[in-house]
This record gives structure tokens, sequence and C-alpha cells, in this order.
């Protein structure tokens, strides 16, 4: 089972270097990692360079965002398997695509995916956030349950058949790609009860009040362009995130 890990990353120096590494300790021998760098202007490329392996392709050229980026990655990959490193995140241990990969051999799904740790930027062992994602049903889905992007795996075929990021969305493309393939596509889809991903806090979805109102007017726009759900789903897909935060007491 080849895996393809896609990394899109712009001005990202401080962080890119422990996300290439996360993907080339991997346990499970066939990975190849796509790297899609935007023209970086700071030391990105050079933080890259100097930890290439032979797995990795690399292309540092302008693109139109993320997503944009993403869709590079999607049509350059060639493994059975896709998933994202982004470049603030890193794999919680060795063995998450060997757990991963077992995972899919067992129950022959179209999707696995598990649960997701938000850290501290300035200190990756202090937990923020921990989402728990739980088993998938279709029910769960029209009211605004969505797996974790970063930890969500899925095979070729499904992207091949469904598509890739509608670059229309700034923040929300994953959300809509994610009701694309569960709702509209309905894969089958196998939960790993354990963290995968850790995820540094402060992603462009969340960074101000202004982007916040974004983010929940495209899941809107998603929501109702998959016909899926509406303002319930959207406003269940909110309110279950206050569950996700640490308690410190």
């Amino acid at each position: 089972m080849k895996f393809s890990i896609i990394t899109a990353a712009y001005n990202r120096e401080a962080t890119i270097g422990q996300a290439l590494r996360s993907v080339a300790s991997q346990s499970h021998a066939n990975v190849e990692h796509v790297i899609i760098d935007g023209a970086s202007e700071d030391r990105t490329l050079a933080e890259i360079t100097h930890h290439k392996t032979p797995n990795m392709l690399v292309i540092s050229e302008p693109d139109k965002g993320i997503y944009d980026a993403l869709n590079k990655g999607l049509n350059m990959a060639t493994g059975d398997i896709i998933g994202l490193m982004h470049s603030d995140d890193f794999f919680a241990h060795k063995d998450v695509l060997t757990n991963v990969a077992r995972k899919f051999s067992a129950t022959l799904s179209d999707a696995v995916y598990g649960d997701l740790d938000y850290v501290s930027a300035e200190d990756t062992n202090k937990v923020i956030r921990h989402w728990v994602s739980g088993e998938y049903t279709p029910d769960k889905l029209r009211r605004g349950w969505m797996p974790p992007h970063p930890a969500l795996f899925l095979r070729k075929s499904v992207i091949d058949r469904w598509g890739g990021y509608d670059t229309s969305f700034r923040i929300a493309a994953d959300y809509d790609s994610i009701l694309r393939y569960f709702g509209r596509g309905n894969i089958s889809a196998a939960y790993l009860p354990e963290v995968l991903v850790k995820m540094r806090v402060g992603g462009e979805s969340n960074r101000s009040v202004e982007r916040i109102i974004r983010k929940s007017r495209e899941d809107y726009r998603a929501l109702k362009k998959n016909e899926i759900g509406g303002l319930g789903a959207l406003m269940w897909k909110n309110l279950s995130k206050l569950r996700q935060f640490v308690n410190k007491g």
C-alpha cells in the first residue's frame, strides 16, 4: 500500500522542518511525500532542501492559495492512499501510517480517519483541544459532523471520481470536499480511535473574528451546495467544538 502525503507550504521556515521529519520517520515503508511550495520568500525552500529525501517530489512556484496548491499535489500523487501533512503539523508518532494501512486492509474502506490534538504553537507538548472523531454515520454528517481534515486518509480512487478542492472556497474547501465524499459519494469510512496528527493552533480559519464569520458563511454554502443540511447543521458543527477544549481545572 503506497501513501502519498501532500504538504502545501508558504513562508513556514520555522515549522516545516518538523513536518518533514515527521513524514520521513514513519515506519511504513512505502511513502511518497509531495511538497508544494508557493514560492516562499523566507527560508522555507532551504529547509525543504535540507531535509530532502529520495521519496520527495518538490515544486516551488506561485499558487492561488492553499487549496490550489493541494490540487497540484493531488495531480502529482501516485499513491493508493492520499493524506495531508500541513506545514505547521506533525504526526503523533512514527507508526501512524502503519496503523492506518492496517485499518484500510482490515476494513477495505474508502477512507480511514482518526483523532486530532490542537497544540500550543509555543509548546507542542501542551494540548489545547482534543478532537475525538467517533464513529461516522450519515445522520451525524447531516448534523454537522466531520472528521479532522488532517487526520483523514482517502483512497485516491475517491478523489479521482469525486474531484479535489473547489478553489471558490477560500477557507472551507476541506469541509466541502468531505461533504462531497461522505455525502454525495456515500463512501465507506473506518474510524481509528487514536490521535493521528498534532496541529499547532492559529490556522487560517480561526485567526480573527472576521475569518471565523467568513468560515461559517463558507461552511453554510458547502452544506447547501452538497444538499446535506442547513443552519441547524452549522450551529451543531460550531457548538460541538466546545467540548474539545481540554479542561485545565
